[in-house]
């Protein structure tokens, strides 16, 4: 297996689990810290999307990102969700984080006001120049109505040394090639969709940011360590396995389902905050028939 680096591997974009009272449930966020790192996790990410970052106080967010760092201590690489749309907050937010010891921080394109490709080597490089930590950009056409165009990601990995990866999260395993001819391998790209994972690596990723890695990271690392030690068979019976699962995480809007597929476990509560619901009962019935048939299957892969 090649040696990691400290990009590589499988990092879990961590949910905040929240009271029936919608306050933060800190010995829940304990408990699926220490999990991920049991299963050999190599990155944790609080206060992402899954986090549900939109809907925390800045001093919500600041008390997660130092938990999570201290509740790591060194075992894992720590990835904090920095990003606004609005530079000045995305610059407050990573010194905020860069103060409590995270290793990088995860910049998500500017959502709503749809800057050009000019606009977002503006922002980039505003926040990178405001901490030294590493810089992960984050393509999410989805979610924030733009992309980060190939070209834009070169332009700005070499004019700033700590911008050194991006989290692609546009369907597309095309742009993993086109990230690399433009920015070159050693500028880390992860992959943000669990079901692409495999084909991502097949193209040269070197990670995965993963939401499925909350309800089992077991799975998602033993992929990755498949496909890294040459035991592509494996690797392609886990994808086969995971991606109708990884699909259902998004019947709704994520977190809602990995939330409700937690409580399952009665690991978290399926509380979300407002505008985030729980799951309605049909698409929830459909979300326990893809648990039901993933855990069959996952016991007869993983345990071959």
């Amino acid at each position: 297996m090649p040696e990691q680096r400290r990009l590589d591997g499988v990092f879990t974009a961590l949910v905040t689990p929240f009271t029936d009272r919608g306050d933060i449930d800190w010995s829940a966020f304990d408990a699926l810290i220490d999990r991920q790192l049991q299963a050999g996790i190599s990155g944790l990410l609080p206060v992402g999307t899954t986090g549900e970052a939109a809907t925390l106080s800045e001093d919500e967010a600041v008390s997660l990102i130092e938990r999570t760092v201290k509740r790591v201590d060194g075992q894992a690489y720590v990835l904090a969700g920095t990003g606004s749309n609005a530079t000045d907050k995305a610059v407050k937010a990573t010194r905020r984080a860069a103060d409590v010891g995270v290793d990088g921080v995860l910049l998500v394109t500017p959502y709503y006001n749809k800057p050009s490709q000019r606009g977002l080597v503006a922002h980039f490089q505003a926040i990178a120049d405001c901490a030294a930590v590493d810089n992960v950009l984050y393509s999410v056409p989805g979610r924030a109505g733009i992309a980060i165009e190939p070209e834009t990601a070169a332009e700005l990995c070499q004019s700033r040394t700590n911008i050194v990866a991006l989290k692609e999260a546009g369907g597309d395993p095309a742009r993993v090639t086109a990230l690399r001819a433009a920015c070159g391998p050693s500028f880390a790209i992860h992959c943000g969709d669990d079901g692409l994972a495999l084909p991502f690596y097949a193209l040269g990723a070197s990670g995965l940011t993963s939401v499925l890695a909350n309800f089992d990271p077991e799975i998602c690392v033993a992929l990755y360590q498949a496909w890294q030690s040459g035991d592509h068979q494996r690797a392609l019976a886990l994808h086969e396995i995971l991606t109708p699962f990884a699909r259902a995480l998004f019947i709704e809007s994520s977190p809602a389902p990995v939330k409700a597929a937690m409580a399952l476990r009665a690991w978290v509560g399926d509380t979300l905050r407002l505008p985030l619901v729980p799951m309605g009962q049909e698409t929830l019935a459909l979300l326990v028939a893809a648990l039901n048939q993933y855990a069959e299957d996952r016991g007869r892969v993983m345990n071959a």
